[in-house]
């Protein structure tokens, strides 16, 4: 989900082909609907939304006001932390990030609580929760969109220097059937929200309300 502007792009070093693709991808998307494209992604459709709606500068405050996820557990919108935003999407310094306790993942320190509060507890109820990813940088993200596709197009992939995962806020859960509904059931007590049902494994921390 889109979050902060694609101008990082240009400071940017393309040193291999599959980068550099990915960075002009990103470069033509630079007018896309951002509101069509919040509101495709939250209700599960891959629309190709382009034209000459809201300008990606503009996407922190779209999302900072963005659509009440009820279906998928009532979470807010997301808030990116003015201690991450000083930093930008993806570029966030290693100390800044608390490790969630799985391999190398790290998350936002009060998402990262929230999520090895919400693992203990599933564990008590005899639920595993894994994690595949979780904070990605600005890179990662370029290599991902390259791989699998922008959303846009009907890939996996947010704008390099757009994600969730590129604040620390968003992780990718390797659960089970009877996890995945331990996490549908339980995640918003924990502040977790699933933004999208093409996406069951991607899960975001919007706090708890």
């Amino acid at each position: 989900m889109d979050v902060a502007p694609i101008s990082a792009v240009a400071s940017t070093d393309p040193t291999s082909a599959p980068l550099a693709a990915a960075v002009a991808t990103a470069d033509s998307f630079a007018t896309v609907n951002l509101g069509a494209m919040i509101a495709s992604r939250m209700n599960g459709s891959a629309s190709s939304s382009s034209g000459t709606g809201f300008g990606l500068s503009q996407a922190p405050g779209i999302l900072r006001a963005g659509t009440r996820t009820d279906r998928f557990g009532g979470a807010g919108s997301l808030d990116v932390p003015a201690s991450l935003q000083a930093y930008g999407n993806g570029r966030i310094p290693r100390e800044l990030l608390t490790p969630i306790g799985i391999g190398q993942h790290r998350l936002w320190s009060v998402a990262a609580q929230a999520f090895t509060t919400m693992r203990s507890d599933a564990a008590a109820a005899g639920v595993d929760i894994g994690v595949t990813d979780s904070y990605r940088s600005y890179d990662q993200q370029v290599e991902l969109a390259a791989r699998k596709g922008l959303w846009k197009d009907g890939g996996y992939a947010a704008v390099p220097g757009t994600s969730p995962h590129g604040w620390g806020l968003a992780l990718d859960v390797d659960v089970d059937p009877n996890g995945l509904a331990w996490l549908r059931a339980n995640g918003a007590r924990y502040g977790f929200v699933e933004t999208t049902p093409r996406e069951p494994w991607h899960w975001e921390y919007r706090g708890t309300t």
